[in-house]
């Protein structure tokens, strides 16, 4: 293929993801790349980032994350808090308007917060609104109702929220995506429909246009958005690309303005070939592999040390990942507040010669041999670097005796078949902090999370988990906290093996990106020059 001829195809993808014709090409359209297709676009049943991604654009919650990923005033334009630090009260914008026209009001929060932790709902992240009084009696089937919810509407514009017990983190809960409102009459009305094009109502910066999976998720500019006037993007395109290489490429043809990964075998070249439009920051977030501890051997804590003491996790971090993540040997990762430094397995000052021998004894000792070999399969989410950090893993089991396969699937798949407790080996899984706080971490090791990929059940660190949630000095509460990590850090129920960064290639074109440990992207903070 000529390059004139890929040009004028490139020319002609841009087109049709814009969705322009000649005669609308005054439209701003921005090109923004996804990790996969989000899994849903209902706030309350979403359990992904790439789902926060369009859910951010789509919605405003009472308080959001700013483009530099700090709590910021939303559909909220001021806050109260009582002295006793359990009850918050919200007081609405006047001029907060849903899509369709209708005032957003504090009802619409009552109706959608006691929606989320509606057993019926079955909302992944109900536990996110566990902090509010009654949420998680409500949630658990533990005699009480929704109307009993600590949510209540004062007035139009007032609403009150009273909690268990102070959370020195509740403003945090409040910009995930989870604690977004949806607009009451249209639920009522649709039922779980009402998130398609054509039904959904929102009451963010921008509207439901139309979703094709594999293909695009298309937003338009939201009119009765009170801060309409300073948004500058008129549609907006969310792109799955699973396939990071295949991303780059269509980043350098121009398809594409942001993507939210970049191939980490490709960075220097890129950086030679992009200059600042590669941009690599600090996230709050760690990759690990989840063992199945519902299932013999992986129930065997020796066969889970075993495994992750043979990770080397510098030669991912530098070789596979180019420096653009950071090896990683504790779940939490390091700049948590109120937590202090986290604790850290055994045998982590180990040579890598050391611990690849006590790998092996550990084996041993479980009944692995040369003749009867430890046979793993790892599932993934598909991209170039998962696949690459995936091979590289299985090799260096392969030096302890393990022999490995593989499945691999896209993120929506992989994660679905996580959540819905599919039999598995070992799975590679991923968490970027909702809240700067190292309990949104560690919950996701409590026996009732559905979220617990590992299928660990242990009531000694349920019981550790439920003393940190009743402690309100942040030091003693720290002390706790450390006290589950290194519980979770011992047991390698998960291996940590990185920590996140933002790696996004950014158009020179596209202003007001800011990288942030939130990974908060609001593509109504962002324009395009020409």
């Amino acid at each position: 293929m000529s390059l004139l001829t890929f040009t004028r195809r490139a020319a002609l993808a841009v087109a049709l993801l814009a969705g322009t014709t000649i005669g609308a090409m005054a439209q701003v359209t921005l090109n923004r790349g996804l990790d996969g297709d989000p899994t849903t676009l209902d706030p309350h049943k979403t359990s992904t980032v790439t789902d926060a991604h369009v859910l951010r654009d789509l919605y405003e919650g009472l308080l959001i994350h700013d483009n530099r990923g700090q709590v910021a005033a939303g559909v909220a334009e001021r806050w109260e808090r009582s002295a006793d630090g359990r009850t918050y009260t919200f007081f609405l914008r006047a001029n907060a308007r849903w899509s369709n026209g209708d005032p957003v009001t504090a009802e619409d929060f009552v109706f959608s917060m006691r929606r989320v932790v509606d057993p019926a709902t079955a909302a992944q992240y109900a536990s996110i609104l566990f902090p509010i009084l009654n949420a998680e009696r409500i949630n658990r089937n533990q005699g009480a109702s929704v109307d009993q919810l600590g949510v209540r509407a004062v007035n139009a514009t007032t609403l009150e929220i009273t909690l268990n017990t102070p959370v020195p983190f509740f403003l945090e809960l409040l910009t995930h995506q989870t604690a977004l409102p949806v607009h009451p009459a249209s639920v009522r009305q649709h039922g779980e429909a009402f998130v398609r094009a054509g039904n959904k109502v929102s009451n963010g910066a921008y509207t439901l246009l139309e979703q094709s999976p594999g293909s695009h998720v298309r937003l338009r500019k939201n009119p009765a958005f009170h801060d309409a006037a300073n948004v500058r993007i008129d549609i907006v395109n969310h792109i799955p690309i699973r396939d990071t290489a295949a991303g780059a490429r269509r980043f350098v043809a121009g398809e594409l303005h942001l993507t939210v990964d970049i191939p980490a075998d490709q960075l220097r070249q890129l950086r030679q070939q992009l200059g600042n439009q590669v941009s690599v920051t600090p996230l709050l977030g760690t990759h690990y592999m989840a063992f199945n501890t519902a299932k013999a051997p992986f129930s065997d804590r020796r066969v889970r040390q075993a495994l992750s003491m043979a990770i080397d996790r510098e030669f991912i971090a530098e070789q596979i990942w180019q420096g653009t993540a950071i090896a990683a040997t504790s779940f939490i990762p390091p700049g948590m507040s109120n937590f202090g430094e986290a604790p850290q397995p055994s045998w982590v000052n180990l040579s890598a010669i050391d611990r690849e021998e006590r790998a092996k004894a550990l084996l041993r000792e479980a009944g692995f041999t040369a003749a009867n070999p430890l046979k793993v399969q790892i599932r993934f989410n598909m991209t170039d670097n998962n696949r690459a950090s995936m091979i590289a893993i299985a090799d260096q089991w392969k030096q302890i005796g393990v022999e490995t396969t593989f499945i691999s699937t896209d993120a929506r798949t992989h994660f679905n078949f996580l959540r819905e407790r599919g039999d598995m080996d070992v799975a590679r899984a991923g968490w970027i902090a909702d809240y700067n706080d190292a309990q949104n971490f560690l919950f996701l090791l409590e026996s009732t999370n559905t979220l617990n990929y590992s299928r660990w059940v242990s009531p000694a660190y349920d019981a550790i988990m439920a003393r940190a949630a009743a402690e309100g000095n942040l030091e003693r509460r720290a002390v706790i906290l450390r006290e589950a990590a290194a519980m979770v850090s011992e047991e390698q129920v998960y291996a940590p093996f990185l920590y996140f960064t933002n790696r996004n290639l950014v158009s020179s074109r596209l202003q007001g990106f800011v990288g942030n440990p939130r990974a908060a992207f609001a593509s109504r903070y962002m324009s395009l020059t020409n």
